[in-house]
Order: C-alpha cells, then sequence, then structure tokens
C-alpha cells in the first residue's frame, strides 16, 4: 500500500502516456484473478492496476497526482532536515528545548586594524561571444527590414499592376503604361507588366526599339508556351519595323515552334519574307497558312494580307489568283486607293492599259498619291482623232434632227 501508482505500474513518474498503457495491458494480462483460480493477492493486485491507471491515464488526473506526490516528497525531505539537524539536547517527545547559549564574538576592530583599499574600476570589454551576438543582431535587423521591404514592393506592384491592367480595359492607354511603368519601378522583373508595358510602348509612343527590349527581358522570366510564343510573334514584329530582318526571322521561327497555331506569326513572317527579303514561294506558303488558320478559327481576314499575298501571287506571275485575292479584298473596303493601285499594275502587267490607266485614276481619287507617277504614264487621246470623233457625232445629229421633225409632223 506504501507504493504509489508509477511503482504499482512499474513505470518512471517521465514515462509518456503509450508507456503507462502499454504496462497497464500487460499487468491486467498478468493478474487477471480468472487466470489464478480467484486468489485474493492477485484481485488486490488487479484492483490496485485497475486504480493506477484510472489515475495516470487521466491527463488531468496524471497532473493532480502529480503534484501531491511533489507536495508529499517535499514534505518528507523538510522532514528529514530537521530530524538531521536538531541538537542532541534536544528531547523527542515534546520537552522544551533549554535556551541557547549566547554568541560569543571578538571585539570590534579598532582603527588601527581598519585599512581601506580603493578597488580599481575595470573597463567593460566586449567578449568574442558578445561581438557574435551584436552581429547577428544587426543581421536580423537588415534581413528582417530587407523582408519588408521586398513584401511592400510586391504588394504595391501587384496593387498598380490590376489597376494597368483596368485602365488597359477601359481604354485608357496613357494611365495603363503608367501604372505598368510603376509597377516595374516596384517590381522590375516581373514578366505580365513588362509584356503589358511593350505593348503600350508600339499603342501609345510608337516605340519599338523600347517594346523590343522589354519583351526580351520578360522572355528571360518564366513564360507558359502560349504567352511566350504572344511574345516572341510581338517581339519579330518590333525587329521588322526597326529594320532588323535576319532578327525577326529567328523570332518568328521561335513562336511557330512553340505554337504552330499562331496565324499572326505566318502571316508577319510571310510579309517580312516578301518584302523585306524578297522571298515570294515561302512567302506565300506562310500567308496562305496564316489566312488558312484565321478562316478555320472564324477570325476575321485581315485584307491587309490578302494584299501581300496578292503581290507574291503577282511576283510568281499567278496572275488570276492575283486578281482574286484583289477583289476580296475591295469587297472588305471598296474605298481603299492602295487596291486599286494594285489592280492597275497587275492589268499592265497582263498588258491591259485601258484598265490599268482607270485603276490608277480610281486610285488617285480615292487619295492614294503613289499612282499619281503611274498615271502620269498613260497617254491621253490624240487631238486629230478627237477631232474627227466630234465631226462624225456633229453630222449623226444633223441627220437625225430633221428625222425627229418628220416625226413630230406626222
Amino acid at each position: 500500500m506504501s507504493e504509489n501508482h508509477y511503482q504499482v505500474l512499474g513505470v518512471a513518474p517521465t514515462a509518456p502516456a503509450a508507456e503507462i498503457k502499454r504496462a497497464y495491458r500487460q499487468l491486467v494480462v498478468q493478474y487477471h484473478p480468472d487466470k489464478h483460480g480467484g486468489d485474493v493477492r492477485y484481485e488486490d493486485q488487479f484492483k490496485a492496476v485497475a486504480l493506477a491507471y484510472r489515475v495516470l491515464g487521466d491527463p488531468g488526473r496524471r497532473a493532480t497526482y502529480d503534484f501531491q506526490l511533489a507536495q508529499a516528497a517535499r514534505r518528507a525531505e523538510e522532514a528529514q532536515r530537521r530530524q538531521q539537524y536538531r541538537p542532541a539536547s534536544q528531547h523527542v517527545y515534546g520537552v522544551p528545548m533549554p535556551p541557547p547559549a549566547p554568541l560569543r564574538t571578538r571585539p570590534p576592530a579598532g582603527s588601527q586594524e581598519r585599512h581601506y583599499q580603493r578597488i580599481p574600476r575595470q573597463r567593460a570589454g566586449f567578449t568574442r561571444r558578445d561581438w557574435t551576438l551584436t552581429i547577428l543582431f544587426l543581421l536580423g535587423i537588415v534581413v528582417f527590414t530587407l523582408f519588408v521591404k521586398v513584401t511592400m514592393d510586391r504588394v504595391t506592384a501587384n496593387s498598380n499592376y490590376r489597376d494597368g491592367l483596368r485602365a488597359y480595359a477601359s481604354g485608357q492607354l496613357a494611365a495603363a503604361y503608367s501604372f505598368m511603368d510603376e509597377t516595374l519601378h516596384f517590381r522590375p522583373d516581373y514578366a505580365p507588366a513588362l509584356r503589358r508595358r511593350a505593348e503600350l510602348e508600339l499603342l501609345v509612343n510608337h516605340n519599338p526599339a523600347a517594346a523590343r527590349a522589354d519583351f526580351q527581358e520578360a522572355l528571360l522570366q518564366p513564360n507558359s508556351r502560349r504567352v511566350a510564343a504572344d511574345m516572341l510573334y510581338r517581339l519579330g514584329r518590333c525587329e521588322t519595323d526597326l529594320g532588323l530582318h535576319t532578327a525577326a526571322e529567328f523570332s518568328f521561327n521561335r513562336a511557330l515552334i512553340l505554337d504552330s497555331t499562331l496565324s499572326g506569326a505566318y502571316l508577319a513572317r510571310g510579309q517580312a519574307r516578301l518584302l523585306d527579303r524578297n522571298e515570294p514561294e515561302p512567302a506565300l506558303a506562310d500567308l496562305t497558312q496564316g489566312l488558312a488558320q484565321r478562316q478555320r478559327a472564324g477570325a476575321a481576314v485581315p485584307w491587309r494580307y490578302l494584299q501581300v499575298r496578292g503581290l507574291a501571287l503577282t511576283a510568281l506571275g499567278r496572275y488570276p489568283e492575283a486578281r482574286a485575292d484583289y477583289f476580296q479584298v475591295l469587297q472588305a473596303n471598296p474605298n481603299d486607293g492602295r487596291t486599286h493601285f494594285l489592280l492597275g499594275r497587275l492589268a499592265a502587267h497582263t498588258r491591259d492599259t485601258a484598265a490599268a490607266c482607270e485603276f490608277y485614276r480610281r486610285a488617285l481619287v480615292l487619295g492614294y498619291e503613289y499612282a499619281r507617277k503611274a498615271e502620269a504614264t498613260c497617254k491621253p487621246p490624240a487631238p486629230e482623232a478627237g477631232q474627227a470623233a466630234e465631226k462624225v457625232s456633229a453630222e449623226k445629229k444633223s441627220t437625225t434632227k430633221p428625222l425627229k421633225k418628220r416625226d413630230k409632223s406626222r
């Protein structure tokens, strides 16, 4: 009965709950009365094990029990200490102790024995440990400051980017450009903002060099294949405007490797191959592929690329197909003077001078001044022929007038 619950279970006071449970299960099986024929000793031990686990298995009861054990151990230790330091003259059975003898000491020291020494001041010095702690503390402050700055810059950049997208969607291009520029001030490597600012450089500032720099910087960041292909296509257009034809060809090729359904890249590469590199056959293949993809997607066919394909067909001597493309452009835009001029050149290739001059005249009427030089080559009718024609018409009028009078008299 003098054993505590830990001793009953055979575990240490610091044993975890799993060990207490495991000891309880083993002892329950060991002391179960059914295994010992109802022996009273095993029955008492079984009850003690059950009681110990009821207390120690519950965290709250175990904490209370541990506190009681600690109090009991402290009281026992205090009693043992008092027993050890009890004077020999003290009686055990309540007899009062004799009064203590007076404490005898030497008399106080005189002034001659007293002497004073000045304690030297010790300079406080930093040990290696102090320096290490100070440096670590300063580094922690710097790291925390940088973390706060990076976090605030990122939050500000994201907010400006969202505002820029809203301005972009509502057509406020100047405000959108300002927001994107502010975003990149706080987060210079943010690829979506670089991409949008490059687009706005072309739309607002008409600056292909700055747009090209932004596209190149954005392509260095992680992007999806579709987004990277679109940026490469736009990069190629910037390089085309800057006269970098080889670089533009390379950018268009990379864009089509990433996304073969990008019709704009086919059309732009075809136009560059025809107008910049004078390669009509590959240009015609690219333009046909791009226009076919646009038609399959149900998108509107850009008529300016139909004009370029007509130029490629004309260069290859396929005049009927070129004429069909030009007339298809006229159906979409009847007042386009350039298309009339191209039809005039096509008629000149087929040696239809009258049709060529008529198309040049229409192009001039529609405001296409480049057709003026070509229209000047058209010769007006000879004066003699014109006078003869006037005489014939006058004679016809004179011969018909009497007939009309006779008809009226009749």
